[in-house]
């Protein structure tokens, strides 16, 4: 079982599958075309039925289903098949090198691995007849706007059992789901959002020799920055850590203004990183900023709308279900400790649907998006045993 895994975590490696991040014009590798071709190789093989759901052009969804015992919780098993940019990596990003007990490259941790042992738990359920009904997704763009699992969870909220156009899934609404994330095998029952956004200034464009003539958009950003900053350092007075996920945090990630060091810049702009805590609502961050920007500044600032927003992960409806996973990863790995963390997933556009979620997979998120990308071999291999115990031993939850 663990070579198998392995053999197939390293093939997924091997196929690029990089996520632009909203540079489309800077896209010179397919972005999840080449993992989708091969996940439907792989479900065509073993006469599994699948169906494929378009997100974008190029760009799809896809769905597998394994009938099971009728009665039984049907459990949806995700992972996405797109990865972050490659820049910088110092091992070759899709060699999938197996080393000192660990397998190397883009995705190894971030999640090709998770997605290489969800792949393996489906293959030993179709030798089994004691299981679930048991789906798999495999959803695209997780990286960037999450634009696959939004698709998916719309689909199965508005139409859960029947088709209404060519690319709405028709299988059934799932009970439960686990998100493959790398957790080392604990399982991840909350975890923080994130909502991102643009603040922008106008100044008046002058020559550097008469700065008087102008007014220096960058100087307006910086009295923005300061306010920002001083919301930053409130925030763990006005809003109190979350028991599990820690406390909420704001920060400023870019500052880009002017065009020559000769010109007094006309415009500037900073990027915010506010990460969200359980039952935060990203809607009233925003509106928070703006009116503390307008109540102390003399000047305008302009807000985009987020360009970035994943809701936070609540553990309020995945309790018996994080038990029961927790259990088996315990027996199997001595892992399974019932978690919050400060990193986000797709994992509450599932949750929101009313889907008892949680998050759950080999790899530690220390190597996640990492120069040195790596996931452990042996992790591979308990991934596979606790996912099939696991959907063997659900009666109902």
């Amino acid at each position: 079982m663990t070579r198998n895994v392995v053999e197939i975590a390293r093939e997924l490696i091997k196929i690029p599958s990089v996520n632009p991040m909203g540079h489309e014009e800077d896209r010179s590798v397919a972005v999840e075309e080449g993992v989708t071709q091969y996940l439907i190789d792989f479900f065509e093989s073993r006469s599994i039925p699948y169906e494929l759901q378009k997100v974008q052009p190029g760009r799809e969804n896809l769905l597998a289903m394994l009938s099971g015992e009728p009665g039984r919780p049907i459990i949806l098993l995700d992972a996405h098949q797109d990865t972050v940019p490659v820049d910088h990596m110092t091992v070759e990003p899709f060699g999938g090198e197996v080393r000192e007990g660990r397998i190397w490259g883009r995705g190894a941790c971030d999640v090709k691995g998770g997605m290489a042992a969800i792949l393996m738990a489906i293959d030993a359920l179709n030798q089994s007849t004691d299981r679930p009904t048991v789906l798999a997704s495999f959803t695209c763009d997780e990286e960037h706007q999450q634009l696959g699992a939004r698709r998916l969870v719309t689909d199965w909220g508005n139409k859960p059992l029947a088709v209404q156009d060519e690319t709405a899934t028709a299988f059934p609404r799932p009970d439960l789901a686990i998100i493959t994330e790398p957790t080392e095998l604990d399982v991840v029952v909350a975890h923080r959002g994130v909502i991102r956004w643009t603040l922008s200034t106008e100044g008046k464009a002058s020559h550097s020799s008469r700065p008087e003539l102008g007014n220096n958009a960058i100087y307006r950003m910086a009295k923005v920055i300061d306010v920002v900053r001083a919301m930053a350092d409130e925030l763990g007075n006005t809003i109190p850590p979350h028991p599990l996920c820690g406390p909420a945090t704001m920060s400023v990630g870019t500052v880009h203004g002017g065009s020559s060091v000769n010109v007094v810049p006309d415009h500037c702009e900073i990027q915010i990183d506010r990460r969200l805590l359980p039952g935060e609502v990203a809607s009233h961050v925003h509106a928070e900023m703006s009116q503390r920007l307008a109540e102390q500044l003399d000047f305008s600032v302009t807000a985009s709308e987020p360009w970035c927003l994943s809701d936070p992960l609540e553990d309020s409806n995945n309790g018996p279900l994080a038990e029961s996973l927790a259990a088996v990863a315990h027996e199997v790995a001595g892992a399974g400790r019932r978690l919050g963390v400060s990193y986000g997933t797709h994992a509450p556009r599932f949750a929101a649907a009313g889907i008892p979620t949680v998050v759950f997979g080999p790899g530690d998120i220390a190597q996640a998006h990492t120069k040195d990308e790596w996931i452990a071999v042996e992790a591979l291999g308990q991934a596979v045993d606790i996912l099939v115990r696991f959907c063997q031993s659900v009666s109902r939850i």
